[in-house]
């Protein structure tokens, strides 16, 4: 597929780089007036390919429209962002819903830093605007299939998805049908069956009254040893309308549904030493992919969701935009938490979350230079949860939960100045109430019960609470040449406080926590390199962070395994990230990347180690999921074959460094070295590739939690697939 996208600024570059990241096109081509410009997001783009892991060719070009020739979309999204009369594609989707494999894709824009501005509550790291493709005005259809396989055993993956769209009445109403449909095969191996337990405690010189001594049953393992832990089967189906009745009105209604059936978690366990040798009973290595589990468990998903969008052109007086969301979610599902061939933790979870939203804002031109938006926006969520946690075999069973209604109305606007044609300024501002009403049942109840129900529960925390803030930006852009554009920004951002529903202490209150403040300071310079052989780009960014929120879990010989949610410190975290993109020869291009992190506790708020005094061994503690060091490596070369054919090949290299997992730092995210390559053959309308991903079968492991006694200190899930490869086919008509 090529895709051309009208105008090269952030909204243009951002969904550039977001359609070659998921692979929707062999070839971008980004056009604009502006001399160069183009060129250099080209390039800028093209050196982060082996960073993201894309294939796809990005070129730019100046005013010439027989390089569009062939395309099979094109996206229009010159302008300034947030200037009157914007396209769609540069307003957030609300409550877009696309949880999974991004497909139907029209346009996707990534904010980087604190977005609380034009997008509220929760965005400290940033914003990641997604909207679907409208209808068009011709039939058109696209379908891609894919399968892939890890070759150890494991299961096949396979996906296919495509649209269909057809016009209603030309010119005026317009219908699309998009699909999406993914069979996960699973790619755990369950290397420790429950019938081989006995097996392995005989061996280690012991009888099951060993493992009965401590406290841990022997029970029938329902998992063969023969199954492909961690299937899933996803369903979408995405109908939509576009209605024109006017030239200056145009309504967008979309409806979707969504199925997911999967296994229960995949936990991978290693358990406590036990006189200073590993347990010989259900240990596993961390450097595998197996796991232990008992039971397969079960997970459960279904939401529908309805959005409709009403944009209105108001002439001189700007432009009105009306976007309003429904959505409704519901999750099923059971897990052997402890992740051994033993009956030792395993729980049932049950959430229900429904959502509605309304935002209405107005774009606007003040005078040539000045560009005004302002906003309304109201939110309102209920969310029920339920969890059944059995023990020791079931010996032991408690259930509890909580409800929460929750209602946010905010008040937004920003100016974007140009002062002259080199720079502009930024200004902008958000005010934001936020009330929550909550009812939690602790998770102590002998019986079971539902916290919908009142008076099933033992309601033991009742609590209202209601949050003012005011988060302010500033930033500004400059061209100091054609070539060289330098940036900076600083923003404030919130994270919403709340409650803990998993609450299992009756000593400690599951709330409600404070707001997690964010002041984020960025600078940055790009610059395209003589001769225009390529591309360099640098940023220094400091993020101070105030009233951290985190879930502290905490070994429990009742429970398992108890959260407790917490404002745990203050924290600075500051780093530098560099890219370059040199260009060899017509053919072949080198993209290197560096990046580097620290981040410091300030002040301590909270007993992170879990010693019992806050001392300085919390403030000494790493911050979780800071990997100091990151680099990439990759070349992508493409040549010109017979027949109006092309090949691209590409190969990538990624290293990211050992970090800490839990807030304690008792787990760690392994250091892991990742290839990837891809092989792409292109003609007319059909795309073939062949790739492989993560081709060192790199373990990459993680998320420890503390579980009590000889269960072990932590269970551990494998964050990624290993080795893969797979075959793709693209298809449009």
């Amino acid at each position: 597929m090529k895709i051309t996208i009208v105008g090269a600024g952030a909204v243009g570059a951002s969904c550039a780089e977001y359609i070659a990241i998921k692979d929707f096109a062999s070839e971008v081509v980004i056009l604009d007036i502006k001399e160069g410009f183009a060129e250099g997001k080209a390039m800028d783009l093209m050196q982060t390919a082996s960073l993201n892991g894309f294939d796809t060719k990005i070129v730019g070009v100046t005013n010439d429209y027989s390089k569009t020739a062939g395309s099979d979309i094109v996206v229009i999204t010159s302008g300034i962002p947030r200037k009157p009369g914007m396209t769609r594609e540069e307003l957030i989707g609300i409550n877009a819903g696309i949880v999974m494999d991004l497909f139907d894709l029209e346009s996707i824009e990534v904010l980087r830093g604190p977005q609380g501005i034009l997008f509220g509550r929760n965005t400290t790291g940033g914003a990641v605007m997604i909207n679907t493709k409208k209808p068009g005005n011709e039939k058109k259809s696209k379908i891609k299939v894919s399968a892939e396989s890890g070759f150890r055993g494991t299961g096949i993956n396979y996906y296919a998805m495509g649209s269909f769209t057809t016009p209603l009445i030309e010119d005026v109403l317009s219908a699309k049908l998009a699909f999406y449909h993914n069979n996960d095969g699973g790619w755990h191996k369950n290397i420790l069956p429950g019938s081989d337990i006995e097996n392995r405690v005989a061996q280690a010189g012991g009888t099951a009254a060993d493992l009965l001594a401590g406290g841990l049953p022997i029970a029938k393992n329902t998992a063969d040893g023969s199954e492909n832990f961690g299937k899933s089967e996803t369903t979408m189906f995405r109908p939509s309308l576009y209605w024109t009745p006017s030239d200056n009105l145009e309504v967008t209604i979309r409806y979707e549904h969504a199925e997911v059936e999967a296994d229960g978690g995949v936990i991978q366990n290693h358990p406590a030493a036990i006189d200073g040798l590993e347990n010989p009973y259900f240990s596993v290595s961390r450097d595998s992919f197996g796991v232990s589990n008992d039971e397969v468990g079960y997970l459960d998903n279904e939401w529908d969701q309805l959005i409709t969008e009403v944009r209105y052109d108001l002439g001189d007086a700007g432009v009105i935009t009306s976007i309003t969301g429904w959505r409704d979610f519901s999750s099923l599902g059971r897990s052997d938490i402890d992740g051994t061939p033993i009956y030792g933790f395993h729980a049932d979870l049950d959430l229900w979350q429904e959502q509605f939203s309304q935002e209405i804002r107005l774009n606007r031109s003040l005078s040539d230079s000045v560009y005004l938006t302002l906003g309304f926006y109201y939110f309102e969520q209920d969310i029920v949860y339920n969890e059944d946690r059995e023990l020791l075999g079931g010996f032991l069973a408690v259930n509890g939960g909580g409800v929460q209604d929750q209602n946010t109305k905010a008040l937004f606007g920003q100016v974007d100045y140009d002062i002259n044609d080199k720079l502009t300024l930024n200004f902008g501002a958000r005010y934001t109430y936020e009330d929550k009403d909550v009812v939690i049942s602790s998770i102590i109840n002998a019986t079971e019960c539902d916290p919908r129900i009142p008076g099933s529960c033992s309601e033991d925390f009742k609590d209202n609470q209601s949050w003012k803030n005011f988060t302010p930006k500033f930033g500004f852009q400059w061209s100091k040449t054609d070539t060289v554009n330098v940036y900076g920004h600083w923003t404030k951002g919130v994270r919403s406080g709340g409650y803990n529903f998993r609450n299992g202490n009756q000593l400690i209150p599951p709330g409600p926590t404070d707001e997690e403040i964010v002041d984020a300071f960025e600078i940055g310079y790009k610059a395209q390199l003589p001769d225009e052989k390529g591309t360099f780009n640098a940023s220094l960014f400091v993020n101070d962070i105030a009233d951290m929120q985190r879930e502290v879990l905490v070994a429990d010989e009742q429970l398992g395994s108890s959260q407790v949610i917490r404002n745990t410190a203050d924290a600075r975290i500051s780093g530098v990230e560099m890219e370059s993109r040199f260009v060899i020869n017509d053919n072949l291009v080198m993209q290197a990347s560096l990046g580097y992190l620290n981040g410091e506790y300030q002040k301590i708020l909270y007993d992170i180690s879990g010693d019992g005094v806050i001392d300085g061994i919390d403030k000494s503690l790493n911050i979780p999921r800071l990997a100091p060091w990151t680099w990439g490596l990759g070349f992508i070369h493409s040549t010109t074959l017979s027949n109006g054919r092309t090949l691209d090949s590409s190969i990538n290299y990624n290293h990211r460094h050992s970090s800490a997992y839990t807030d304690n730092n008792s787990g760690y995210l392994n250091a892991v070295n990742a290839v990837d390559a891809s092989v792409t053959l292109r003609k007319d309308n059909i795309t073939m590739s062949l790739y492989g991903k993560n081709l060192l079968d790199e373990v990459n492991h993680g998320t420890d939690t503390n579980l009590p006694g000889v269960l072990g200190f932590g269970s551990v899930g494998t964050l990624m697939k290993g080795r893969i490869i797979g075959l793709e086919l693209n298809i449009q008509f």
